[in-house]
């Protein structure tokens, strides 16, 4: 059995619970499709649980902290660069902060097991690409040629977060939220998917309890998991350069 997490952005409260939850369910293989920092207040704390993962991979705030923030908002941005400030170390700095920057900088960015594809954004474009919605929607109700190229780049089984929206999509391309599969979704044989796992700490769906999924080879299961996110929200009102924005949109799930 895995569990799937993803887009932490630094929320340790919603990742404390998550891993709670995990526990509970007996899982200890633990698979991170990638952004680990972005957005919230403990970044360092963040990175050190990560690190005792079965497997992180590196989504795009961890690649922008590492380089550089290209082609982010303002808030993302200057959330970035208050991050990065955060973690990388100078010459004197502690051996646990290297590490920590060490750790972030060595993460791939894909991961193939058997015919399952791990990756945070799309097999196109590992760390930047968005796999939405409205791209399964086409006007001549076809199949659009950006998910066929997708789903041509992988054999069965494709895992990703990115989003921060839980869902499937079909070859045919059709996306389905979990709650119209009451949260658990039985892989058919012969058939490709994209699994969206969600986020453990900025869920986008109008729900605001973190959300990650689990997968015993057959079946995918998404569970959310109630937090107490005004304390994260108080901690990044704290802290100017995050904003408020990444605080209050923690209770509203979007």
């Amino acid at each position: 059995m895995l569990a799937f997490v993803s887009d932490l952005h630094a929320n340790l409260e919603a990742l404390t619970c998550v891993l709670d939850d995990i526990k509970q369910q007996g899982i200890s293989e633990i698979v991170c499709l990638g952004d680990l920092v972005g957005y919230g207040p403990n970044p360092a704390e963040v990175v050190d649980i990560a690190m005792g993962f079965s497997l992180t991979l590196m989504g795009n705030h961890d690649e922008a902290v590492i380089n550089e923030a290209l082609g982010f908002n303002p808030v993302a941005r200057q959330a970035i660069e208050w991050t990065r400030k955060q973690l990388k170390p100078g010459l004197f700095s502690a051996s646990a902060k290297k590490g920590r920057w060490e750790f972030l900088k060595a993460l791939p960015r894909t991961h193939q097991r058997d015919d399952l594809l791990f990756v945070h954004g799309s097999p196109r474009d590992p760390t930047m690409e968005y796999i939405l919605p409205s791209d399964c929607e086409d006007l001549l109700g076809g199949v659009p040629p950006k998910i066929q190229e997708i789903f041509s780049k992988f054999d069965r089984l494709c895992f990703v977060g990115h989003t921060h929206l839980p869902g499937v999509i079909s070859e045919e391309s059709v996306f389905i939220r979990p709650e119209v599969l009451g949260y658990r979704f039985e892989i058919p044989p012969g058939k490709k998917f994209i699994i969206n796992v969600s986020s453990v700490g900025q869920p986008r769906d109008r729900d605001p309890r973190a959300c990650y999924a689990t997968f015993d080879g057959k079946t995918v299961t998404w569970r959310r998991i109630e937090y107490p996110h005004a304390t994260t929200r108080d901690k990044i009102l704290a802290i100017p350069e995050l904003g408020a924005k990444s605080a209050n949109r923690l209770a509203l799930g979007e």
